[in-house]
């Protein structure tokens, strides 16, 4: 609820404080007193776009602070919060404009931005007048303002996840289906390439294994020769042959030799033992060199296969058999691909037929609150002078979205047998005005806390007519708060609280001013409504009347 507006050097206005109560505010007076620069005002400290030019002639900067009640649970809150600034049972806007055009806002003496100030702005305050293009007026919108009066806020929590799971599946199966396709187009590359690997089934490190076999054996049939060739001196008739017929003839000429020969037949003997070692040594490793040349040439083609396997999939040769792997798989997911293809089709056609049972109950449901809803304005267009005329919420099918799939437009037929056609193009001025005052009435039923501005809505309609207008508005504002600029007397004399704005010429300056009218000021501001600039006697028991009335 708005408790109060403090302007400075804004257009005409010098210095302006003003409070609000809840209830009927009604604001008069003359045309081009200063009545729209309030509205204009209040505008910019809320965040609202409007026209440039706001700062008063000859200052540096404008300022205009705004300060609102939040009750507990006010949606206000919640954005607050995720703007991260402070909260409250009380809400100050302060917004200044430079004379070059620079906007600065605080938002409880935190700067912030004017994107915040107008999410924040539409918790707080509804314009409505015969220009409104922001609400009720704008077609896109009525589905939403249906919706509210249906209270359908859960149904359309299921549609929306009912849409998500929709997008999931249909996702899910055109991402299978774009897999398949590319599956497809290799098919036959990747049937050929795992019969290939298959048929080598290469293991991970078989490449360096068979590398040290081939080498090991290109060695061997380089050294094996010199190696037999030094075998076959030291054995048989070769050194060892020698040796021992050394050792046999020194033995016989031992006797006579009176122990000189003991030492180096010791020696020998020494020597034939270890020739004897070195001998079998050889002899191992002559067969450790021994291999069957068909071995070698099967090991250079199993190891010159792996690599050129390698080279022509771009993969390390330890990686062949993983690579294989993956391969089988993309097989695997071709050869079960139509059954999971199947199965996506079927997980989509569920997800479509619970998007469309969800999709139907809110049709349905925003069919019976249409009935209702036009009903119910039907109901309230009779005291203000328009029983005869015809509100209809029209229904059409749409194309589906999170929401369902249903459009909805309120027309009107201003007379019984009229074509009826768009709130907006149908009605007059005067007719605009009831018909948005009916809805507005119809659709805050049950609300309170609200503050709603409704300027010059009472234009071209008077007396019953603008009577029976003021008493909807002020039916409107028993549950909250209801700012009027009026031009009417009787929405005036209905108000619970008014104002009188003013233009005043001073040491060649116009400035605006707003005075808080008692009852004795009443009566002549309301005489003056009704008589012009000349306040006579009758008309202020007119106005009287009014008031008691």
């Amino acid at each position: 609820m708005l408790r109060g507006l403090d302007i400075s050097d804004m257009l005409i206005i010098d210095r302006l404080e003003l409070s609000f109560q809840p209830g009927l505010n009604v604001l008069t007076g003359e045309t081009g007193a200063g009545k729209s620069i309030l509205l204009d005002s209040l505008g910019f400290v809320l965040g609202w776009r409007g026209r440039a030019d706001l700062v008063r002639q000859g200052a540096a900067q404008g300022e205009v602070t705004a300060w609102f009640d939040l009750v507990e649970g006010h949606p206000a809150h919640a954005i607050l919060s995720e703007a991260g600034l402070p909260g409250g049972d009380e809400l100050i806007l302060r917004r200044i404009n430079t004379v070059d055009g620079r906007k600065t806002a605080w938002i409880n003496d935190r700067r912030c931005s004017g994107e915040v100030l107008r999410r924040l702005s539409e918790t707080l305050v509804e314009l409505h007048g015969q220009h409104d293009d922001r609400g009720l007026l704008n077609p896109r919108g009525h589905r939403l303002i249906l919706d509210d009066f249906a209270g359908l806020d859960k149904a359309k929590a299921k549609c929306r996840a009912a849409w998500t799971e929709k997008g999931k599946a249909a996702k899910a199966l055109a991402a299978a289906e774009a897999a398949m396709a590319m599956i497809r187009e290799e098919e036959d590359f990747l049937r050929h390439a795992v019969a290939e690997l298959d048929a080598l089934s290469p293991e991970p490190g078989e490449e360096a294994t068979l590398d040290t076999q081939r080498r090991a054996m290109q060695n061997a049939e380089k050294i094996r020769s010199d190696v037999v060739r030094a075998h076959e001196i030291l054995s048989g008739q070769g050194a060892e042959a020698a040796l021992s017929d050394a050792l046999r003839w020194l033995d016989g000429a031992a006797e006579q030799a009176e122990g000189a020969l003991e030492a180096p037949m010791a020696a020998l003997s020494r020597a034939l033992v270890e020739l004897d070692d070195a001998t079998a040594g050889i002899s191992a490793a002559i067969e450790g060199l021994s291999f069957n040349p068909i071995e070698l040439e099967d090991t250079e083609e199993r190891l010159f296969a792996i690599r050129a396997l390698a080279r022509k999939h771009e993969v390390l040769a330890d990686d062949l058999a993983a690579f294989a792997d993956t391969l089988r798989g993309k097989l695997a997911a071709l050869d079960a691909g139509d059954a999971d293809l199947a199965q996506l089709g079927r997980d989509l056609a569920a997800a479509e037929a619970a998007y469309d049972a969800e999709a139907a109950h809110l049709t349905s449901a925003r069919q019976k609150a249409a009935k209702a809803l036009d009903e119910a304005v039907t109901a309230e267009l009779a005291p203000l002078k328009m029983e005869r005329a015809v509100f209809e919420t029209q229904i059409t099918a749409d194309a589906p979205g999170p929401e369902g799939a249903d459009a909805v437009a309120f027309t009107v037929a201003t007379n019984p047998g009229a074509p009826s056609g768009p709130l907006n193009k149908i009605a007059s001025g005067g007719e605009l005005s009831r018909f948005l005052l009916a809805l507005k009435v119809c659709l805050t039923k049950g609300q309170s806390g609200l503050t709603m501005i409704f300027d010059e809505i009472d234009r071209g309609v008077g007396g019953a007519t603008a009577d029976a207008v003021g008493r909807r508005l002020a039916t409107l504002a028993s549950d909250g708060q209801v700012l009027v600029v009026t031009h009417s007397p009787q929405v005036a004399a209905l108000g619970a609280h008014h104002w009188r704005v003013e233009k005043r010429v001073a040491a060649g300056m116009t400035t605006s001013t707003v005075t808080p009218l008692p009852t004795p000021e009443r009566v002549d501001e309301i005489a003056r409504m009704l008589s012009g600039d000349t306040i006579t006697e009758e008309a202020r028991g007119a106005a009287r009347a009014l008031l008691a009335g």
